[in-house]
């Protein structure tokens, strides 16, 4: 059943008509909130004054504040797990060109927002229910990876330690918050894709990656 508030949200909807936002506009609040100040932020009080709406807006849009916070998750599920997923199965014609795809989402911040995905896991140390949602993001992720390495003919094993190597660097420099300078980072690209790989990218492959990632060959 929906909350005493919900329903007072309806009623003044109905009677004044006036504006109430949308659930993105809420999600998008609630998503920066949490970026800034973590899960403690993300409050429907502090919401509504950020976005200059009355509370009772909220509930026009979600039963309670679980529901926000559930809608945050998701949304960090489908766009970090789902597009680094989706980035191991694209197109590649050698396992160095499928690694470049998969970097492209620690360049891509519509890819991959590793902002979100720090807020999320510093999120999961006071809850253990999100600390199971990363854990098992996590496994999807190293298998989806392990696969792409298996498809270039790596054995299993060997593809299992390649894709442990690449996420968890990644992870690391999330975590770390490291501050690397864009073309400091490019320039040791194909070094990593080696490290990755065990083979070094083909020039016509770094030329392509650094095209689409806008950077000048």
């Amino acid at each position: 059943p929906r909350s005493l508030l919900w329903t007072e949200a309806m009623e003044e909807q109905s009677q004044n008509g006036g504006w109430r936002g949308s659930p993105d506009v809420w999600l998008n609040a609630a998503y920066d909130a949490l970026l800034e100040t973590g899960v403690d932020g993300v409050k429907i009080q502090p919401l509504a004054k950020r976005l200059n709406l009355s509370r009772t807006s909220f509930y026009w849009f979600f039963k309670d504040r679980k529901e926000l916070l559930d809608a945050l998750i998701t949304q960090w599920r489908e766009k970090n797990t789902g597009n680094l997923i989706k980035q191991t199965e694209a197109f590649a014609e050698t396992v160095t060109e499928a690694m470049l795809n998969v970097i492209d989402c620690w360049l891509k911040p519509e890819l991959f927002d590793a902002k979100f995905e720090f807020a999320i896991r510093g999120w999961s140390v006071r809850s253990p229910a999100l600390l199971k949602e990363i854990q098992s993001a996590d496994e999807q992720r190293l298998d989806a990876l392990k696969q792409m390495f298996m498809r270039f003919g790596q054995n299993e094993r060997l593809a299992d330690t390649r894709a442990r190597t690449t996420y968890l660097v990644q992870i690391g420099y999330i975590s770390m918050q490291t501050d690397e300078d864009l073309a400091v980072r490019l320039q040791r690209i194909p070094e990593y894709v080696e490290v990755f790989t065990g083979q070094p990218p083909a020039q016509r492959e770094l030329d392509r990656f650094l095209a689409r990632n806008q950077h000048p060959a």
